[in-house]
Order: structure tokens, then C-alpha cells, then sequence
């Protein structure tokens, strides 16, 4: 159940808006927020890094305030019976909020998207022609209980020269009220407008829904979580909506591949932190596989439930008992330590499971074949394909992004990982000398 499904509210006040006091008080945020994208729009890198740096000290510095929040929201979530890889997912540690800190410090030194030309030249008519990028404007982002998203999204919005109006959900609450606190005090120490972040968390699930309609207030709504909660965002939002995340990704154990690698990358890209969504989720076993035996033999020794198709089962170490796959393992997120396994008879063979189960998010070859790992790099119809490495590499941060706000799944505007270049459109420039057209 995702956040915009749970509570019918989650405000913490006594008081209750009418639904026109609520889609007034949701739209004020985003005027205020329209107010600051302006301001942010005109800054120089220069400024937004050094905000940036000072965010990341002041994190570091305050730590103790964010952890206290979040033990908070930890033990809410424990004692509403949370599981554990939803409960890992919310929990900060010294060492998470220390990258948080390092993340804002990466996107510093990296160079500022806004300004950038994308084209240039001067015409035959002699105009002189550039497009340029600009920053998006007014960002949105509803997410769930990822409070290290909350920090993210900020630190990119800012560089980006954005304004981003955050929706963290319920069971992040007061973890995400203590990060923003931060980035809000450092922005107004710094002289930048303190609008440029902004929550409507206070609102809930209804102030969700409105700002999901306030189009014309909000130019670009990132919905970052699970399943439901994408699919209830791109189906009820009216302004525009790039849709990320929902990761069923695949991983094809070829028949060349080399027993030692294959153990490895599987191992890294199930068990590292299952609850992502570069988490792989199917393995695809070539029929005539050398490496597949000790791979299933070390992934149960990690503790992972595999869900095998028939085939499959004489790859399994012995005694084990594993549960049979239906179309339901093929198509699911598991999000935790469980892992379908199905065999094919070759590349084509695994690529069209791919097309027919995949979210378009991230597949992975393993292979010591060139032109097996060509036939499926070129025949993979989704945002990232690796050879040979863990799909976890599929993050904003590992690509050199610095961090990201999400990883697209769709074609139009950006896909894969959305880093700065991604949180800018362009503006064409034309300069002339009186010219007219004839």
C-alpha cells in the first residue's frame, strides 16, 4: 500500500481544510515556489555550490537532530509492522547521512548544466542561432519512505537552478521534516530564497492530489516508490509526469559465462540491498550453462528464495526444494531476498522473456561471447544494459551524476538515470541584425 493510498491524511495539526481551503493552501506553496525558480533561474554556480557545500556541513554538523527524527519514524514503522528491507530503506545511519553529505559535495564539483549550449552556428542569412539550457522551473516529487530521496532531489534541484516542491509520505515524516529544516535555514543564511524547497506534507494525501492537478503551478512531476504508487501518479496527474523506478530487472547467465564472475555479480546484485530497484529480481540460465549450479548453490547460501521454472531445477544444489515460478514471480518486484529463475536456449530465447516481463528499467548480460553480449545489448529495449558488471551500477551517483532523482523508464525527455542535464529543457537564442523574414 503506498502513501497515497494509506491514511486518508497524515497532518499532524487539529485543523481540517475544506477542499477549496486545501487546493488554495497547495497552490500558495506553489506560487511561493514559482517565486523562488525565478530567483534560482539567475544564479550563478558559483552561489548554488557554495549552498550546496554548506547544506552538506550543516548535515554533518546537525547530524544528531536527523538521526533523532528518524529513529522516530523507524520505530513508528517497527511497530506498525513494517518489513525489514522497507525498514532499511528508511533508516539513516551515521555513515548514510556522512554520503548524503558527500553526494552534495559531488554535485558541486560537477559542472553546471544551465547556460550550456547544446547547438550553435550562425545561419546563411547570418543570424546567429544557439539552444541553450535553461532549468525546468517549479519540479515536484512524490516519493515514499526514502528520506536520503528528500536530500537528493534538493541537491539537484538547486544545482539545476529549480525550485522542488517535496511530497516524502507518511512513514518518513519526521525524518524528512528535520532534512528539509536544514536545507531550508542554510538556503536563507546563504541569500538564496528558502521557497526554492519546500513539502506539502503537512497535507497529506489530498494535498498530493491537488498538486498532482496543479498544472500550469507545476511544470514537471517526478513520482519515485513502488509500483502503485507510479501507476497512481501517471494515471491521476494532469501536469507533466516522467515515470521512474519500478525495477523488475534481469540478469542472463549466458553459456560462456565464467563461473567465478557469475557468482559475484549475482551475489552483488541481490544481496547488496535487496530493496532497491537495481536489485536484480529474474535470472535467465542459458540451457547449457557450466556457472549456473554453484551460482544458484551461492545465492541460497545467501539466504535467497529462488521461484524456478521446471527446467531450472536440476541446476539447484541438492536437498533444496524451491518454490515453482508462475507468470506472477516473472512479473514481480520482490524487492526483498527472493529471486525467479527461468532457463532458455538462447539470446533471442531470453530476450523475448525480457520484452514480455520487463519494466524497461535495466537488463544484464554475463558472457564471455562478443557477439552474444552484441545481439543483447542491441536487442534490450530498456533505459541501462550492462555486461558483465551488477545492475546496481544503474545510480545516479555510481554514473558519475552525482546523484539522481530517479531512473526514467519512459523515451520522451529523459531516460535512465535523471541527473542535472535531465532537470533542464532548452531555449533557442536567435541574434540578428534587423533581419526579416522574406
Amino acid at each position: 500500500m503506498t502513501d497515497l493510498q494509506a491514511e486518508p491524511t497524515d497532518r499532524t495539526d487539529d485543523a481540517v481544510l475544506s477542499p477549496d481551503q486545501l487546493t488554495d493552501a497547495v497552490h500558495a506553496i506553489a506560487d511561493r515556489s514559482r517565486e523562488a525558480s525565478r530567483v534560482l533561474a539567475r544564479a550563478t554556480r558559483a552561489r548554488k555550490d557554495r549552498v550546496l557545500l554548506a547544506i552538506a556541513d550543516a548535515l554533518v554538523s546537525r547530524r544528531d537532530t536527523v538521526l533523532a527524527a528518524n529513529r522516530t519514524d523507524v520505530e513508528r514503522g517497527r511497530a506498525a509492522g513494517t518489513s525489514a528491507y522497507l525498514l532499511d530503506r528508511l533508516s539513516l545511519d551515521a555513515e548514510r547521512v556522512g554520503k548524503l553529505a558527500e553526494a552534495l559535495a559531488q554535485l558541486a564539483a560537477l559542472p553546471d548544466p544551465v547556460g550550456t549550449a547544446v547547438r550553435a552556428e550562425t545561419l546563411p542569412n547570418g543570424l546567429r542561432m544557439s539552444q541553450v539550457r535553461v532549468p525546468l522551473g517549479v519540479v515536484a516529487a512524490i516519493y515514499e519512505a526514502r528520506p536520503n530521496v528528500t536530500v537528493d532531489i534538493a541537491g539537484l534541484a538547486l544545482k539545476s537552478g529549480n525550485a522542488v516542491i517535496l511530497r516524502g509520505g507518511s512513514a518518513a515524516a519526521a525524518t524528512n521534516a528535520a532534512l528539509v529544516g536544514i536545507i531550508r535555514d542554510t538556503l536563507e543564511d546563504h541569500g538564496l530564497p528558502d521557497d526554492a524547497v519546500l513539502t506539502i506534507d503537512e497535507f497529506g494525501r489530498e494535498g498530493a492530489q491537488v498538486l498532482m492537478k496543479a498544472r500550469g503551478r507545476v511544470d514537471v512531476l517526478i513520482p519515485r516508490g513502488g509500483r502503485e504508487l507510479i501507476q497512481s501518479v501517471v494515471t491521476t496527474a494532469s501536469v507533466p509526469v516522467i515515470e521512474t523506478g519500478e525495477g523488475n530487472v534481469h540478469i542472463l547467465l549466458d553459456e560462456t559465462a565464467d563461473e567465478k564472475m557469475a557468482v559475484e555479480i549475482l551475489l552483488n546484485a541481490k544481496t547488496q540491498r535487496p530493496s532497491v530497484c537495481n536489485t536484480v529480481e529474474t535470472l535467465l540460465v542459458h540451457a547449457r550453462s557450466a556457472a549456473a549450479p554453484e551460482v544458484l548453490a551461492a545465492l541460497v547460501r545467501a539466504g535467497v528464495t529462488l521461484h524456478v521454472d521446471e527446467r531450472s531445477r536440476s541446476f539447484l544444489p541438492a536437498g533444496v526444494d524451491a518454490p515453482a515460478a508462475t507468470d506472477d514471480d516473472w512479473g514481480r518486484e520482490y524487492m526483498q531476498l527472493d529471486l525467479a529463475v527461468k532457463t532458455v536456449d538462447s539470446v533471442d530465447d531470453a530476450l523475448q522473456h525480457i520484452r514480455r516481463w520487463s519494466t524497461g528499467h535495466s537488463e544484464a548480460i554475463i558472457t564471455n561471447d562478443l557477439a552474444s553480449s552484441e545481439e543483447f545489448v542491441a536487442g534490450v529495449d530498456s533505459a541501462a544494459v550492462l555486461v558483465n558488471a551488477s545492475t546496481r551500477f544503474v545510480d545516479g551517483g555510481e554514473l558519475g551524476l552525482g546523484a539522481e532523482v530517479g531512473i526514467s523508464t519512459q523515451k520522451m525527455h529523459a531516460r535512465g538515470p535523471m541527473g542535472l542535464a535531465e532537470l533542464t529543457t532548452t531555449k533557442w537564442i536567435v541574434l540578428g541584425a534587423g533581419h526579416v523574414r522574406r
